[in-house]
């Protein structure tokens, strides 16, 4: 049987008066890579955004290898090492190199000697195509070498989970392509991915599992076989011709 790393039991988020996630349950199996589709609005980034407790649930839980993550004395910075983030706008250190940004956190949360923690980013750059642009501050980098920087500072800390919440929607469409080929290496690594995506091409060909949300509800969780090919609910279906179509 799967081992079960995440689990969301009933969660709900609202903000104000305008409910965002009602009653969602989701389990997330080791080595499952997981793509979460939807229109915007739709509620896929911020049950990410619970799910590490930037924000937080309005109820429900979120349990982390069957330990409730809201609990009081639960250690949340030692869980955001174990399960990490990458968001769409990069949000590295502007004042650090490429190979800081990578190492500082290294430091602070797992207590890793300087060379220690610099050994382990540069072996994490260098898998993301990133070793030549070590000294590089953000503001000499494109956008598509800011996200793989962002990456391997999430692998640097040994995640068990990566949660990628939209990571090309900030970037050119040129550098799209770049981001999603380490992503696509990273799927084959065995590493647990949860993936808010618009990128159909990645949710089809890299996911183990296609999880369709509408109104703050999961609507549909399937293969990609089945979500694409045969989705069962009208509103996925109609989703996925007007996104296919353009």
């Amino acid at each position: 049987m799967n081992e079960t790393v995440l689990q969301v039991r009933h969660l709900s988020k609202s903000f104000g008066d305008h409910e965002v996630l009602r009653d969602v349950d989701f389990t997330v199996s080791k080595g499952e890579v997981i793509s979460i589709i939807g229109s915007s609005g739709s509620g896929k980034s911020t049950l990410l955004r619970c799910m590490n407790l930037l924000e937080k649930p309005t109820s429900g839980e979120v349990l982390f290898h069957g330990d409730n993550i809201q609990a009081p004395g639960f250690n949340l910075q030692t869980y955001r090492a174990h399960v990490g983030m990458v968001f769409q706008s990069f949000n590295l250190f502007a004042n650090m190199t490429a190979l800081d940004n990578c190492v500082v956190g290294q430091m602070k949360v797992l207590g890793r000697s300087r060379v220690q923690a610099q050994n382990i980013a540069m072996a994490f750059l260098e898998k993301v195509g990133m070793s030549a642009y070590v000294k590089a501050k953000p503001r000499q980098l494109s956008g598509g070498q800011k996200q793989r920087v962002a990456i391997a500072r999430a692998l640097a800390m040994n995640p068990e989970v990566l949660l990628f919440d939209e990571p090309t929607s900030a970037l050119d469409p040129e550098m799209v392509g770049e981001v999603l080929t380490v992503m696509k290496d990273l799927a084959s690594t065995g590493l647990t991915m949860l993936v808010v995506t618009h990128e159909m091409g990645f949710a089809r060909d890299v996911s183990d599992r296609v999880v369709f949300m509408d109104g703050g509800v999961i609507v549909e969780s399937d293969v990609p076989e089945v979500v694409f090919t045969q989705p069962k609910h009208p509103r996925t279906r109609e989703f996925l011709a007007r996104i296919l179509e353009n």
